[in-house]
Order: structure tokens, then C-alpha cells, then sequence
């Protein structure tokens, strides 16, 4: 948000009146909201959005994963989502014989379809529990508060589980806690994959490409939700069925116009609109450039390997997506947050605040209180980025440090040899996870470019005690990079963790004088040991703190200016909503003008044989020429509609999430946001922000005539008119 402290004309900007900012809970739109979407264009009633007694829009979203959001496309239980959340499970279906992560795949019939490990979500209901949560916590200091919290959560969510139909609640904290809503999710298990174009269409553009606009990317996905005869969730059988959804979304293929409606439900993970000054500056000045260094060093390294090898690629391809996406927008987000000076807005927002608050005890003292907080975490605050994102970075020092915990029981007085056991037996099954997509030449790299990293970047007296100078004494001086290899080589060919023979002796022996013998363990535990001992303690202190300003502050801003607080959104954190805007195009910077959609023209004009990202099937590239488009053309532009921006206001968790039209049809889905507004999270800029999706028209148009899959578009209601 912008500018919503200066004074109540300036508070406006919470209103979404003035732009298309604002994640709403559906359940909870007021007549304002309501008014403006239909003053935009919708043409469906609330109840079409939200019904707690009949089938509504709501119906038909689902969280996908763990972390993405899918819609359902037919009465057979079929889901379209994004080809970057379906990435996984594309790629553990694949083998060097039959990769269909990078050929792509099409189950041309229920029997063809792939047993996955993904799980999906339904929303059940959902219910304000807000006296619940704070009559549990009545009387206790923010210490006791934080530590009972949870505790609280699960006397209230174990009342509504039922494990038998798949039932469990979720409490949310909105409005930085003052307020708290459970979420009843009903949870299936079988999920099959269905279909997926070929990775050149997936990812077209690759990084070059990700969070810029123009784009044109195929980045779909389709999975199928399978339950047990009586609709009740179930594991994986050949005896399940396609779920009977209580609603599906029809598809439409009568396109659209600058201008349209547009309108996106899903789960948007995580934003902070109500950041302080104080936190902008932490972010802009230390953890983005930090993360951004470690993973940009790691990513060249593992490119480097990708694209040496078929068989190495197609193993770290979900690690290297998931690393690459959020390094382009940590770098994208910081340079936004200059740019529109919001550390300086912020400024500005919180002077006004302590105007309104002089005198009022509750509020008066909150931004020294933040001021003391950040001064006490700031100096600490590298050394966590480079342990989380570069000695954690390492796969190898990532496992070893979980064996901390095996230690800690094989070291603990009285423990049986069954719990011994029962944690080496955890730990064996864990490092076979880990060296199916472990890759020795690239972590050997990343090993020891992030140690060195750490040396020269943190402050060294937040160092282990003793570990460089081991380090030094064993391989030479710390300031030539040739002494951090060697050691890395050293490590890789020592450890056991990495020899079967070693492995298996340690396995059916477990000693810890072996474990803490081991170089691996040596290394990511002396980090990791060096952390939990001195500063976490400090960074728990830190967030705790901030928790307890954090809801006084938002209390505050409430209260300062009620009428504008009746307008306000919580932040995102996963629970369902809707953002609603349009179609529209923008102008990123002077004398530019981007339009409202992308074409087969650019896929064309961006094709390269045999690059790495702007690659494409042959089959593509011959269809395009010939423009065989079929029912998916778009008339008015003569050619095949790949992508569109509208202004939606979404964030990372939206992906997959359809864009809906004014009656309530798939137009979409939304899979990205555009460079110029990365700083979205924290600020959202009503001018420049816009929400990349992928036209349906494109996706069917994949399935049907590049992947001859008309068994699924059969399946589909379409909209033509």
C-alpha cells in the first residue's frame, strides 16, 4: 500500500476505489467491494462467488501441493494448474527413457494417467475463532502468548478433525493477529498426473524471461483428483474414482479485450503491506543482496552441470527452478524498493502515526520500540542469510546438518537403543531422498564457493569458533579460492555419507564419535551449532518482538482512521481470496507502451534451435507457421493469443490460480508478475503492477493440436459465445 498514514486523505489508498490493490477474504466482501467489482464489470451475484450452503466459485479452487493453487475444469475432477507447481511431480515421472519432463506428456486415456505424491485441498468451511484464540491466551505476557499460541490452535482445529473424511482446520492469524479464522480443508490423496507440454513450452523464456513481460510461456499443467467410490478421500487404488466436484469452472475460447474483467481466486503465500520503515531498510540494505549473491553463485554452478548432462539436468531441474525463481525476484524487488522510494514513504507514513498518536499510551512508544528491535537483530542479521543460503546451500551440508539431531539423541543419557535406532533408521531413508538428487560435481563447487563466501562476507567474530583456522592450518591460506577446492575435495571424498561401505558400517554401528568424526558433519554442524547457540535465541527475541508492535501498530492504523479500516485486507498468508481488475495494458517506462497480450508472432520471433531457453518443439514451430490455430484463434489479432497481463494483485502462491471473466469462465492462469513491480510485497503500485497469466486458448490449443490429447478438451464445458 501507499501513502495510507500521511493524513485521511492520504488513507484513501487502503480504499480499493482507488486502484486494483487488495487480496479479499471471499466470504467476508463487504457491499463496498461488491459494488466496485460490478462497477468493473462482473456480472455474477455473491453468492455466485461465495456460498456456505450452495456451489459456488469457491468450489471449484483448490490448494495444489504444498504450495500452489489449481482450479477444477470438468464434472470428472480434472485440474488445470501451472507447469512450475506440477514441475515435481513431471520430473519424478520421468526417466532418461521416457522424460516427459522434457518431451512433455499426454494421457490419452484415464488408464494412461500417473500416479503422483502430490495431495490437493478443498475448502469445507470456515470460521471466525478470534474469542476462542484470545480467551485461551487471556492474561499472558507476549512471551507466554507466543509460546501457548499453538497450543490453543490445537485445542480449536481438534474439534473439527475428522480424519475418516479427510477433515482438518488451519487457524490464520489476519491483521498482524487481532483478528483469527479457521479454515476447514478437506484434503485428497490421489492425484494423477494427466498431462504437460514439453518443458520448451513450460518454461519457454527460462530465466531470461521469468518476471518480464512480453512473455510467452505455455506454463500449464493437468493433474486428475481421484477418491473412493462413496466421494470420501483415499489413498492411491486402482478402485478409486474421478471426484464428482460440487463445481467446475466452464472454459472460455471467445477471448478477450483490453479492458475486460478479470478477476482471481487462489492463495496468495505471503505479503507485508504494513511493513515499517525499519524493515525496508533491513531487507534493501542486507537480506535481498545477500540472498541474491549466494544464489546466483550456486545457480551458475548447477547450470554448469545441467547443461553438460541429460540425466544431471533432469535431476536437479525442481531444486534449480525453485533457487532461480525467487533470486530474480529478491534482485527485481529491491531495485523497485528504491526506485519508488518506499523506505522514504514509510518514513513519512510512521511520523504521521506518532503524530496521531501522542498521548494515547497503547500507541506512542511503538516505533522506538521498533527502532531498539532492529538496532539489536541488524548486525546478526548476514550471518542467517549465509547460513540459510549458502552453507545450508550445499545439498551435502543441507543433509549432513539434519544428522545434529541424530547426534544429539545418540549422545542423550538414557535413551534406548530402539530410539537409536528409530533415528538412524530415519536418517538412512533421508539420505536416500538426498542422493537421488544429489549431483557430487556441482555441490563439490557449491561447497566450497559458499565457505569461502561466508569467510570473507560475515563479520568474524560471528564465526565457529575454530573452524577457518582448522581450516587454514589443513589447506592453506583463506584468502585463495584454491584453498577452500581443495578442502571441499577433501570432504566429498571422506565423508561417509557419500560412501556406501562407510554408510552401512556406521548404519548397523551407530556411534557418535563416527558421526562426529565425519568432515561433512564437521562443517555443517559447526555452522549450524554456532547459530543455535548464539543467535538464535537473539532472532527468535527479534520476531517476537516484532509480532507484539506489529499487531499494536495495525490496531493503531484501525483505530486512526475507521472508515478506511472497514476497506483494509489482512495480508496474504495462504487462506483463499479474490483480486479483481482487468485486462489491461501499461507502460513500463517512458515512451513504451506494452500490450495487453502476446502471440505466436513472438514465439516465432523468440525461437532459437537448440537453446537452452528459447527452444520449441518442431511440431510448434511448423503449426505456428501454417496457423493452424483451429477454434483457438483470436480473430481480431489473426493469430494464436499466448499471454496477457491484467491488474490483479497477487503474489507468490497465486500460481496456478485462474483468471475468471465477469460470468464466472476460465480465460486463464495467472503465473506471474512483471519486473517493474516486484516490490509488490511490500508496496503496491497501482500504475505499474500487472499479473502475467497464460490465455487458455494457448493451453488448449497445447493440448489439442500439438498434443493430439482431444480426450481432454471432450471433457471440457467451453464457452464460445
Amino acid at each position: 500500500m501507499k501513502k495510507f498514514f500521511v493524513s485521511v486523505v492520504l488513507t484513501i489508498s487502503l480504499l480499493k476505489a482507488s486502484a486494483d490493490e487488495g487480496m479479499w477474504l471471499p466470504m467476508l466482501l463487504g457491499e463496498q467491494v461488491y459494488a466496485d467489482m460490478v462497477k468493473k464489470g462482473l456480472k455474477l451475484t455473491k453468492e455466485q462467488l461465495w456460498s456456505i450452503n450452495k456451489s459456488s466459485l469457491k468450489d471449484a479452487i483448490l490448494i495444489f501441493g504444498g504450495g500452489c493453487t489449481g482450479e477444477i475444469v470438468s464434472d470428472q475432477g480434472l485440474i488445470f494448474t501451472n507447469h512450475h507447481c506440477g514441475y515435481g511431480a513431471i520430473a519424478g515421472a520421468s526417466t532418461v527413457e521416457h522424460n516427459y519432463l522434457q518431451n512433455g506428456f499426454y494421457a490419452y486415456n484415464k488408464g494412461q494417467e500417473i500416479k503422483s505424491a502430490l495431495t490437493v485441498q478443498f475448502l469445507d468451511r470456515i470460521v471466525d475463532v478470534t474469542k476462542e484464540v484470545e480467551d485461551g491466551l487471556k492474561g499472558l505476557d507476549w512471551t507466554e502468548r507466543t509460546k501457548k499460541t499453538q497450543e490453543v490452535f490445537k485445542a480449536i482445529t481438534d474439534k473439527v478433525a475428522d480424519k475418516d473424511n479427510g477433515l482438518a482446520g488451519r487457524i490464520y492469524s489476519m491483521f498482524k493477529g487481532n483478528q483469527y479464522i479457521m479454515y476447514v480443508y478437506k484434503t485428497y490423496r490421489d492425484i494423477r498426473l494427466v498431462g504437460a507440454p514439453p518443458e520448451s513450452v513450460g518454461k519457454f523464456g527460462g530465466d531470461t524471461d521469468n518476471w518480464e513481460w512480453p512473455r510467452h510461456t505455455g506454463d500449464f499443467s493437468i493433474f486428475r483428483v481421484y477418491a473412493a467410490k462413496d466421494g470420501k478421500p483415499a489413498d492411491y487404488s486402482s478402485e478409486n474414482i474421478p471426484l464428482k466436484p460440487k463445481h467446475f469452472l466452464p472454459v472460455s475460447i471467445k477471448g478477450l479485450k483490453n479492458g475486460d474483467f478479470a478477476m482471481i481466486y487462489g492463495y496468495p503465500g505471503g505479503t507485508n503491506r504494513y511493513e515499517t520503515s525499519y524493515g525496508v531498510k533491513l531487507k534493501i540494505d542486507i537480506e535481498n543482496p545477500s540472498l541474491v549473491e549466494l544464489r546466483d553463485a550456486r545457480l551458475k554452478l548447477m547450470l554448469e552441470q545441467m547443461m553438460k548432462d541429460p540425466a544431471v539436468k533432469l535431476k536437479l531441474a525442481s531444486n534449480y527452478a525453485s533457487v532461480a525463481n525467487y533470486w530474480k525476484f529478491f534482485d527485481g524487488e529491491t531495485k523497485q524498493l528504491k526506485k519508488f522510494g518506499t523506505y522514504e514513504q514509510k518514513q513519512n507514513y510512521e511520523a504521521a502515526f506518532l503524530k496521531w498518536a501522542k498521548g494515547k499510551p497503547a500507541y506512542e512508544n511503538i516505533m522506538t520500540g521498533y527502532a531498539a528491535n532492529y538496532d539489536a537483530w541488524t548486525p546478526y542479521s548476514k550471518q542467517r542469510t549465509y547460513l540459510s543460503e549458502g552453507i545450508l546451500g550445499s545439498p551435502l551440508a543441507g543433509f549432513a546438518s539434519s544428522l545434529v539431531a541424530l547426534e544429539a539423541n545418540m549422545v542423550k543419557a538414557g535413551i534406548s537403543t530402539a530410539d537409536i535406532k528409530k533415528s538412524v533408521d530415519a536418517a538412512n531413508a533421508a539420505r536416500k531422498s538426498f542422493l537421488e538428487e544429489e549431483d557430487l560435481v556441482s555441490d563439490e563447487k557449491i561447497l566450497a564457493v559458499t565457505a569461502m563466501k561466508f569467510y570473507n562476507d560475515v563479520n568474524k567474530d560471528q564465526h565457529p569458533i575454530g573452524f577457518y583456522e582448522g581450516l587454514k592450518a589443513g589447506y592453506g591460506d583463506l584468502k585463495e579460492e584454491a584453498t577452500f577446492k581443495k578442502w571441499a575435495r577433501d570432504v566429498f571424498a571422506k565423508t561417509m555419507i557419500l560412501d556406501e561401505a562407510k554408510w552401512a558400517a556406521f548404519v548397523a554401528n551407530p556411534d557418535a564419535n563416527t558421526l562426529q568424526g565425519d568432515p561433512a558433519f564437521v562443517y555443517a554442524s559447526a555452522f549450524l551449532k554456532n547459530y543455535n547457540t548464539k543467535y538464535a535465541s537473539l532472532y527468535s527475541v527479534f520476531v517476537n518482538k516484532n509480532a507484539e508492535l506489529g499487531k499494536s501498530y495495525l490496531k493503531g492504523i484501525m483505530e486512526m482512521n475507521p472508515g478506511a479500516a472497514k476497506m483494509m485486507y489482512p495480508d496474504a498468508n495462504f487462506s483463499m481470496r479474490v483480486s479483481y481488475g482487468n485486462v489491461k495494458s501499461y507502460s513500463p517506462r517512458d515512451a513504451l507502451q506494452d500490450d495487453y497480450v502476446t502471440t505466436g508472432r513472438g514465439i516465432i520471433e523468440k525461437y532459437k534451435a537448440g537453446d537452452y531457453e528459447f527452444d520449441l518443439p518442431a511440431k510448434q514451430i511448423e503449426l505456428m507457421k501454417k496457423k493452424d490455430f483451429g477454434q483457438y484463434i483470436d480473430k481480431a489479432k489473426n493469430d494464436l493469443v499466448v499471454n496477457f497481463i491484467t491488474t490483479n494483485d497477487i503474489t507468490g502462491g497465486n500460481s496456478g490460480s485462474p483468471v475468471i471473466d465477469a460470468n464466472g469462465n476460465l480465460i486463464g492462469l495467472a503465473f506471474d508478475g512483471n519486473y517493474e513491480a516486484l516490490s509488490h510485497k511490500i508496496a503496491f503500485d497501482k500504475d505499474l503492477n500487472r499479473t502475467i497469466c497464460v490465455d487458455v486458448r494457448y493451453v488448449l490449443w497445447c493440448i489439442d493440436k500439438l498434443g493430439g490429447a482431444t480426450n481432454i478438451i471432450n471433457e471440457l464445458k467451453l464457452v464460445k459465445n
